[in-house]
């Protein structure tokens, strides 16, 4: 089936794109589980900003004249505690780094500890309607790619124009020839680095995605001699079947 346009009627009128973002990561780990080898296994992640707490009260203080009382592992501990008022910070903005948007897809290495060998990245306006956000997604991309992990990117956002895959390129200093200002919005990669010797090597399978037009498969490397197929067309499907998109 063609790729559909989930953010303009009348489809955003049937379904919420967050519904559909939340679901398509699930199918995806369904087609993937019954494709991995047995020591692999795929995971959904989706992270909707601050959804989780930090208990930061690990232990109770006890003033005692000047001094704070901390109960440790080997009894009460005191410690002198002189006052400071530190200055006013030198930049306040209104910014929480948990804001961020993740709808992903993590396969991990069970014969290895559990360690992440690829993550499949599925890009939201979260993910795209502040450069804060932009270089958040990237970074976290690139910082990724440097511990050998292979990354796919998937970009269903038909409302921005902004090229994540690329402003991940630029970073390497690098440029897709197939993708330029006429290029569409949409488009699905799979990036890895790996070394050759003495030397590392950036590899790309980069396509632009045009509404109306199937889904590609990608690779998703697991090692450096081994990937299976990522077939997005196959779990897009089931996913608009399962949200009632499709008849």
């Amino acid at each position: 089936m063609p790729l559909l346009d989930h953010f303009r009627p009348p489809l955003s009128q049937r379904g919420s794109w967050e519904g559909f973002h939340g679901m398509w990561p699930a199918l995806i780990v369904q087609q993937l589980n019954d494709l991995l080898p047995h020591r692999y296994h795929a995971e959904p992640r989706v992270h909707l900003g601050t959804a989780f707490e930090i208990d930061v009260c690990t232990f109770e203080p006890n003033r005692r004249g000047g001094e704070v009382a901390e109960a440790g592992e080997f009894g009460t501990v005191s410690t002198s505690a002189a006052a400071w008022a530190p200055p006013e910070p030198t930049l306040a903005v209104e910014v929480d780094p948990t804001e961020l948007y993740e709808y992903e897809v993590l396969i991990l290495d069970d014969d290895r500890d559990r360690d992440l060998v690829a993550a499949v990245e599925i890009a939201s306006p979260g993910n795209q309607d502040r450069p804060e956000t932009r270089r958040a997604f990237v970074a976290k991309c690139a910082a990724l790619l440097q511990k050998k992990v292979c990354v796919s990117i998937v970009d269903l956002v038909t409302t921005m124009h902004f090229n994540l895959y690329c402003e991940l390129l630029d970073i390497f200093g690098q440029e897709d020839p197939a993708f330029n200002a006429k290029s569409p919005a949409t488009y699905a990669v799979t990036c890895r680095s790996r070394n050759l010797g003495e030397r590392s090597r950036f590899e790309t399978w980069a396509y632009p995605m045009i509404v109306g037009q199937p889904l590609p498969v990608l690779p998703l490397w697991l090692s450096d001699q081994l990937a299976v197929s990522l077939d997005l067309e196959s779990a897009y499907q089931e996913t608009c079947r399962a949200l009632r998109l499709i008849a």
